[in-house]
């Protein structure tokens, strides 16, 4: 059920649903999906299906980590990367494997060490991971060629938009636990670009850390 025909099959699948990239698609290939979660549920890794990874949070289905990162990183290099919600790390990973200098805010301090040990067994240590409150970015570290978020937020943060480079993009969900969208935000000389994408289901951006 692992095995790289396994994985390929998945990347078809992708394909076939709209994915074109070829970058992303050859990467989702290459990350093991199944060390990012629970034994138990290993055989349904490379499923496009999301999956508890503990702590009431999930691991998103490839499908919508794929169609995520192609948004972000169309017709471009990965360059600098904020990702908000580390979660398990699959996301972060993906990002590593693609090139991306990556920094990742996760507010759950017991999900970040589960990252941190996800990443390690998969030899992506080079990411910096931070934990805190992702509705404020990571200012220090400031401007960032890309921004994702892999939970909805009522609004977009603005500190978000701050530390956008010109010519960044922001990809993330916007909505409510009923009704939530995927939008790409992008800065230009002129202004704020933006557009509203498919509908989509995450779990709520919360603020603080914990």
């Amino acid at each position: 059920m692992l095995s790289d025909r396994t994985r390929r099959r998945m990347s078809e699948r992708l394909r076939q649903a709209g994915i074109e990239d070829t970058r992303v698609l050859d990467v989702m290939v290459e990350v093991p999906r199944h060390l990012f979660i629970d034994q138990a549920l290993a055989t349904r890794a490379y499923d496009d299906v999301s999956l508890p990874i503990g702590h009431g949070q999930t691991i998103s289905q490839p499908l919508t980590v794929a169609r995520m990162t192609e948004l972000l990183l169309a017709g471009r290099t990965p360059g600098k990367v904020l990702e908000i919600g580390t979660g398990c790390g699959y996301q972060t990973a993906v990002l590593l494997k693609l090139g991306a200098e990556v920094y990742s805010i996760e507010r759950l301090a017991a999900m970040l060490e589960i990252a941190r040990r996800n990443l390690r067994a998969t030899k992506l240590v080079h990411a910096r991971l931070v934990h805190g409150d992702g509705h404020l970015g990571l200012p220090e570290a400031a401007p960032f060629d890309g921004i994702i978020m892999t939970a909805a937020a009522r609004q977009v943060p603005e500190a978000l938009i701050e530390q956008l480079a010109e010519g960044g993009r922001l990809v993330m969900p916007i909505g409510d636990e009923q009704v939530q969208h995927l939008w790409r935000f992008e800065k230009t000389q002129q202004g704020i670009q933006q557009s509203r994408l498919e509908p989509v289901k995450f779990v709520p951006l919360l603020p603080g850390r914990s």
